[in-house]
C-alpha cells in the first residue's frame, strides 16, 4: 500500500511538474511583416486612423501592451532581421545591409529556444538568404519573394505554391499549430509576410477596399526638405520623382504590350508577378484596374494633381496589403482559440522598421527621422500584460532576442546587446532603463541613395550625423513632431548639441562601433551625388 502511494506522489509531483513547466515557459507566435509603419497602425492613433486599417491588430493591442516608442537600430529589411535573430548591432552581426548575406553558423535566438526545449518554426519572409538555422520547420520566400504563386524554399527544396503570399504564410502557421505541433513541447512560431513592401499588391479580395474613400494626406506629402541637411534633397524616394507609375502603381501593367519602359533600374518585381498570375487572377486583376486606368488617362492630371493621385493610388495598395495582414491575424488568433492555446500563448506583432506613406513626399525607409525609425510592437501576454496597457519606454529590435530568452527561462549571453522587455511588460518600471537609443545606416550609394548616417535619439531630442558629408541635424521632437526645423548650428542650441554629441559617442563606444565614419573628398561627394 505504501508503495502504491509512494508511486501515486511521484506521478502526481510529475504532473504538477509538467504543468509548471509549460506555464514557465509559453508559447510565442511572433508575426512580423515587412515595412508597416506604425502610424498605419489605428491603436497608434496616426494620421491613417480614420480609416480603419487595422481592427485585428487593434484588438491584439486591446487585449495587450502597445509600446510607443519601439525603434529600429538600422532601417532596412536585412539588418532588421539579423538584429532581431542575434540581439546585436549591426556591425556586430556582419549584416549591415541587404548586399551582405547572414552568417547563420553564429549565435541566434532560435537556437538557444530548441536548447531550452522550444519547437521553433519559421513561415514567410527571411530576407537574411542561405538556409535558416535553429528551427524545426521552415519554408521561406527566396529574397524578396513574390506576392502572387510565390516560390518557397523548403528543407526539400524550391516549390511554387499557388495562391497570395500572406495567405499561404498564414496557412503554413495554421497547419503548424494544428498538424506540426509537438504538444509536449512550448513553441516559438514565426509568422514573417512580405506585405505591405513595395510593390504592394493586394490580395484579389481587396483589389476594390477603399474605392469609395480618399485617403488623409500626411501634412508633409509636399515638403521640400529646405531646413535639412544636403542629403535629404540628393534621395530618390519621391513619389513625385521617383515612384514609377507602371511598376510601382500597376498603370497599364495588364494592357497587352511588352515591358513600358526600357530602363533597367526600375524595380519590376509588380511586373514579374503579374505575367506569373493564372489567366483567372489576372483577370480579376485587369478587370478591377482597367477602369481606374482609363480614369487616369482621361483626366490628365499634371503638377500637384498628379502628385496627389500617385500618392491616393499608392495609399490604397498599401492599405490593401495590409487589410490581408490583418485577417492573418485574426485567423491565426482564432485558431491559437480554437485549440485551446490562448491563454498560455504570448503574441507578438512587429514589423521591420516603419516606412514613409507620403510623409515628406517619399515612400520607402533607411533614415533614421521618426516615420521610418519606428517600428510598432505589440504584446499580448494572457495573465501577465495589463490589457491596454502602454509602454512609453524606449526600446529596439535589439531587444526582441532578449526578451524572447527570458520568456523561455534561457540564460541570455553576455554579447548580446539589447534589453529583455519583459519587466516592461510585466508592469514595472526600472529605473535604469535607458534613455536614448543609437542608430546606424550604412547602404550606401545605393538604391534611393540615403547616406549613410548615424544618430542618437532621446525621449525629446534627435541629433543623426551624416558623416561622409560632415553634415548634422539636431530636432526638438516636443515641438517639432515633423522634424522640420533643423537645430543644428543655432547658437541658442549650443549646450544641447554638445550634449547630444557626447552622448552618441558614449553609445558608439559602447556598443562597440568601430565602422569607419570618416569625411570623404569634395571629389567623392559630388560623383556620388551626381550619378
Amino acid at each position: 500500500m505504501r508503495a502504491l502511494i509512494t508511486v501515486f506522489s511521484l506521478v502526481v509531483s510529475i504532473a504538477l511538474m509538467s504543468k509548471s513547466s509549460a506555464a514557465d515557459q509559453p508559447n510565442i507566435v511572433f508575426i512580423f511583416t515587412d515595412d508597416h509603419a506604425p502610424h498605419a497602425i489605428g491603436a497608434y492613433d496616426g494620421w491613417l486612423k480614420s480609416v480603419n486599417p487595422t481592427p485585428n491588430i487593434d484588438k491584439l493591442a486591446g487585449e495587450g501592451m502597445l509600446f510607443v516608442n519601439s525603434f529600429c537600430t538600422n532601417s532596412i529589411c536585412g539588418p532588421s532581421r539579423a538584429v532581431i535573430q542575434t540581439g546585436k548591432h549591426s556591425h556586430k552581426n556582419g549584416f549591415m545591409n541587404n548586399g551582405n548575406s547572414f552568417d547563420w553558423n553564429q549565435q541566434t535566438f532560435p537556437k538557444l529556444l530548441q536548447k531550452a526545449g522550444y519547437q521553433t518554426a519559421i513561415y514567410g519572409k527571411s530576407h537574411l538568404k542561405g538556409e535558416p538555422q535553429g528551427f524545426d520547420d521552415w519554408a521561406v520566400l527566396p529574397g524578396q519573394g513574390l506576392y502572387y504563386n510565390p516560390d518557397m524554399i523548403t528543407p526539400k527544396g524550391k516549390v511554387m505554391i499557388e495562391g497570395y503570399c500572406t495567405d499561404i504564410v498564414t496557412d503554413m502557421a495554421v497547419d503548424f499549430l494544428k498538424e506540426s505541433r509537438d504538444g509536449d513541447k512550448p513553441f516559438m512560431l514565426m509568422v514573417q509576410h512580405k506585405a505591405p513592401h513595395r510593390n504592394w499588391m493586394p490580395a484579389l479580395r481587396h483589389l476594390h477596399l477603399y474605392d469609395d474613400i480618399e485617403m488623409p494626406e500626411p501634412a508633409t506629402l509636399f515638403d521640400k526638405w529646405e531646413d535639412n541637411a544636403a542629403p535629404a534633397r540628393y534621395q530618390e524616394l519621391e513619389i513625385d520623382r521617383h515612384m514609377d507609375i507602371n511598376f510601382d502603381l500597376f498603370l497599364d501593367l495588364t494592357a497587352d504590350f511588352k515591358d513600358p519602359s526600357p530602363k533597367k533600374s526600375k524595380d519590376r518585381s509588380a511586373w514579374n508577378n503579374l505575367q506569373r498570375m493564372t489567366p483567372a487572377q489576372s483577370k480579376t486583376w485587369r478587370d478591377a484596374y482597367g477602369p481606374k486606368d482609363k480614369a487616369f488617362h482621361e483626366a490628365n492630371l499634371s503638377g500637384d494633381d498628379l502628385i496627389r493621385w500617385k500618392y491616393q493610388r499608392y495609399a490604397k495598395n498599401y492599405l490593401r496589403a495590409v487589410k490581408g495582414v490583418d485577417e492573418s491575424v485574426e485567423r491565426v488568433m482564432k485558431t491559437l482559440d480554437e485549440l485551446g492555446l490562448e491563454d498560455n500563448t504570448i503574441v507578438i506583432y512587429s514589423s521591420d522598421q516603419g516606412f514613409y506613406i507620403g510623409d515628406h513626399g517619399w515612400f520607402d525607409k533607411r533614415w533614421m527621422y521618426e516615420e521610418s525609425l519606428k517600428m510598432p510592437f505589440i504584446v499580448k501576454w494572457p495573465g501577465v500584460v495589463k490589457p491596454g496597457s502602454k509602454s512609453l519606454k524606449m526600446i529596439q529590435n535589439l531587444d526582441y532576442a532578449e526578451t524572447f530568452l527570458e520568456i523561455a527561462g534561457a540564460a541570455i549571453p553576455d554579447d548580446m546587446q539589447g534589453l529583455s522587455v519583459v519587466p516592461l511588460l510585466k508592469g514595472e518600471n526600472p529605473d535604469d532603463w535607458r534613455k536614448s537609443i543609437y542608430y546606424h545606416y550604412y547602404e550606401y550609394p545605393s538604391v534611393h541613395m540615403v547616406p549613410r548616417h548615424n544618430g542618437v535619439r532621446t525621449n525629446r531630442y534627435k541629433l543623426m550625423n551624416f558623416y561622409q558629408f560632415d553634415e548634422w541635424e539636431l530636432y526638438d521632437l516636443k515641438t517639432d513632431p515633423d522634424e522640420l526645423t533643423n537645430l543644428y548650428g543655432n547658437p541658442e542650441y549650443k549646450q544641447l548639441t554638445r550634449r547630444m554629441k557626447k552622448e552618441l559617442e558614449n553609445l558608439r563606444k559602447q556598443y562597440e562601433d568601430d565602422s569607419d565614419m570618416s569625411v570623404k573628398s569634395q571629389e567623392w561627394q559630388d560623383e556620388v551625388r551626381s550619378r
